[in-house]
């Protein structure tokens, strides 16, 4: 009864959201997880994991809005009828622009030794695709340092140099990618990956800069269980050290549980910082039940990120 009442609450919640002009949360139906947010011009992107069984992972949706309120679906942006490699668990994927052209990386075939997968990357004209794959085969396909090549996010430093920091089973690596993310090139020490894993790393690591300063952050827990959750530290360096800082977002048992494998927005116009994310519902027990969520998240006056509070409202409208 006590879950029942909950989901009630939320759909109310969500619906008075809608008509108040906010996003309501989940912002879009449908189970998707590990949401990559992304700005294209006057334009914010999602870009998930189509949440099902790793066998039916073979396909990625995404979606666009002006006002983060508002969102559109844009459907099988890419899928295996054009990753010829790809035979299941299709995850993770990770969006840039770059010199009029877009990338989606992406981790396939959840790999462990000996198999063709890893992390591949492709190409199309515009946000929404049809994306083309790159490569004909993984751009990472091996596990190096211990990492399972999965998860990848690729950040652009200050200088304009493409980092990509991926990793699951508890391991990250960074490494430095070529002009036409075709390959990776060797740090100036030679060596082509670095491990960075921070305590209490498990899985989706993610990057941006305020104030001089680069903020990591990573998911820690289980992804199947409640206790999933985000950590994060700050940095003078891409490559950290990354002292672990604390958790900034976690299950509230009013709200949802499994909050974790996120990503962060920004409005330069605003100010305002968001945290795309998902989570599960407190009604559900089904493994893949993931839903895409979005929160304000807030600093203090030291640069610290303030706990995120999940909310059924989502944020109002903000546009670019």
């Amino acid at each position: 009864m006590r879950k029942f009442l909950f989901a009630v609450v939320a759909i109310l919640v969500a619906f008075s959201a809608s008509a108040q002009k906010m996003s309501g949360n989940p912002i879009y139906e449908g189970d998707y997880a590990d949401p990559e947010g992304v700005v294209f011009g006057k334009t914010y992107w999602i870009f998930p994991t189509f949440s099902a069984a790793y066998d039916d992972q073979l396909h990625f949706d995404c979606f666009s809005s002006k006002d983060l309120v508002k969102w559109t679906k844009h459907e099988r942006i890419i899928d295996n009828s054009r990753i010829k490699w790809l035979r299941r668990a299709l995850w993770a994927p990770a969006a840039l622009e770059k010199d009029g052209k877009y990338y989606l990386f992406f981790g396939a075939n959840d790999v462990h030794e000996g198999e063709i997968g890893g992390i591949g990357v492709a190409v199309a004209d515009k946000p929404e695709g049809p994306y083309e794959d790159l490569l004909g085969k993984p751009l990472i396909g091996n596990i190096v340092n211990g990492a399972q090549p999965i998860d990848q996010f690729v950040f652009k430093d200050k200088d304009g140099t493409y980092y990509m920091y991926y990793g699951g089973w508890g391991h990250c690596n960074v490494v430095k990618l070529k002009d036409d993310f075709t390959g990776i090139v060797p740090f100036e020490d030679g060596t082509l990956y670095r491990e960075v894993t921070p305590k209490n790393y498990v899985e989706g690591p993610f990057m941006f800069i305020k104030d001089g300063k680069y903020y990591f952050m990573w998911s820690e827990g289980g992804w199947t269980g409640p206790n999933y959750k985000v950590a994060y530290a700050i940095s003078d360096s891409p490559f950290g050290p990354f002292e672990r800082k604390g958790v900034i977002l976690q299950q509230d048992d009013k709200v949802a549980r499994g909050a974790g494998h996120h990503s962060v927005l920004h409005n330069p116009k605003s100010g305002k910082y968001y945290i795309v994310y998902h989570r599960r519902p407190l009604e559900s027990n089904k493994r893949d039940n993931r839903v895409t969520c979005i929160d304000e998240m807030h600093f203090d006056k030291d640069g610290n990120i303030l706990p995120v509070k999940m909310t059924f409202e989502g944020v109002k409208k903000d546009k670019l």
